[in-house]
C-alpha cells in the first residue's frame, strides 16, 4: 500500500500543550483480585489519556486501543503499571493516565437467617505515570444512616435513609477491596444487604435505631478507621445522605495526607 500521511505528527504552530488527550468510555473485561475466590472477572469503563506536546497536532488514538487489546484478559491492578509505561513509550508522552470504573460483587450473609446474596459495589482505579507512579483505589459503599436528632425529638421512631460513602485511598503494599468495604460498613448505622428475611429486617432496623449517626459522624468514624491502617498514606472520604424527609441531601468530606 502507498504510504499515507500522518497528520497527527504534523506540526502545530499555536504553541499550546494539551494536558490530557485520548479515548474515553471503553467497555472492557478486566480481572480483579478476589479475597475469597482469588480472581473476579468484571467489565470496566476505561479511560486512557496522555499529554500532548505543543509542537504536535494530535495523538494516535488507535494506539490506545492496540495497547488495551494487547493485554486482553490480563487487565488488572498489577498490570496497570506496565500498560502506563507502554502508553508513554508508544505515544511519546511524558505522562500517561488510565482510569477504570467497574462493579465488584461480594457475597454477604444476612445477619440472622444467614441467607446469602450478592452485593454490588462500584469501584474505581486510577493510575498515573509521569516522573513517578501514582495509584488511587476508590469504592462507593451503600449504607443505612439513622438521624440522631430525629430519634431524640420524636416520641415514635426516627427517620433513616440510604447513604453512600465514597472512599479513595493511596496506599503501600496491598489492601483487599473486601476489607476496605467492611471498614466503611462498620462506621454506619447499619450495613445494606441484597437479601433480608423478616427476622433480618427486624435486626437491621433495630441496629440502626441503636446506632444513630449524622453524616458528620460517619466521615469521622471512617477517618478513625482508616487512620489505623498503616498501609494507607492518603485518603478522601465523602458521605452523602439521600434524605428521606428533606428535599436535599446531607454531605460531608474529609481528606488527609498521612505521608
Amino acid at each position: 500500500m502507498p504510504k499515507m500521511p500522518d497528520l497527527q505528527k504534523s506540526p502545530d504552530t499555536r504553541n499550546i500543550a494539551i494536558d490530557k488527550v485520548g479515548v474515553k468510555n471503553i467497555r472492557y473485561p478486566i480481572v480483579v483480585m478476589d479475597k475469597s475466590k482469588e480472581r473476579q472477572h468484571t467489565v470496566a469503563r476505561v479511560n486512557m489519556y496522555v499529554d500532548l506536546p505543543h509542537q504536535f497536532k494530535g495523538t494516535h488514538m488507535s494506539r490506545f486501543i492496540e495497547i488495551l487489546n494487547r493485554y486482553h484478559g490480563e487487565i488488572s491492578i498489577e498490570s496497570l503499571d506496565t500498560i502506563l509505561k507502554e502508553m508513554k513509550e508508544r505515544l511519546e508522552a511524558s505522562c500517561a493516565h488510565v482510569e477504570l470504573e467497574f462493579p465488584y460483587f461480594i457475597e454477604k450473609s444476612a445477619p440472622v437467617s444467614r441467607s446469602r446474596g450478592l452485593m454490588e459495589y462500584q469501584c474505581r482505579m486510577c493510575g498515573i505515570l509521569g516522573e513517578e507512579t501514582d495509584f488511587i483505589l476508590g469504592v462507593t459503599v451503600p449504607v443505612t444512616s439513622l438521624c440522631p436528632c430525629s430519634k431524640e425529638i420524636s416520641e415514635r421512631g426516627a427517620h433513616n435513609q440510604r447513604s453512600a460513602i465514597n472512599i479513595e485511598i493511596r496506599y503501600n503494599g496491598h489492601i483487599w477491596l473486601e476489607d476496605l468495604i467492611e471498614w466503611v460498613e462498620s462506621c454506619a448505622s447499619s450495613p445494606v444487604y441484597s437479601l433480608l428475611k423478616r427476622e433480618d429486617e427486624k435486626a437491621v432496623t433495630e441496629q440502626a435505631y441503636d446506632n444513630p449517626m449524622f453524616v458528620e459522624d460517619m466521615v469521622r468514624a471512617v477517618t478513625e478507621k482508616l487512620a489505623g491502617v498503616e498501609q494507607i498514606v492518603w485518603f478522601k472520604i465523602e458521605c452523602e445522605n439521600f434524605e428521606s424527609i428533606h428535599n436535599h441531601s446531607a454531605y460531608a468530606l474529609i481528606e488527609q495526607n498521612r505521608r
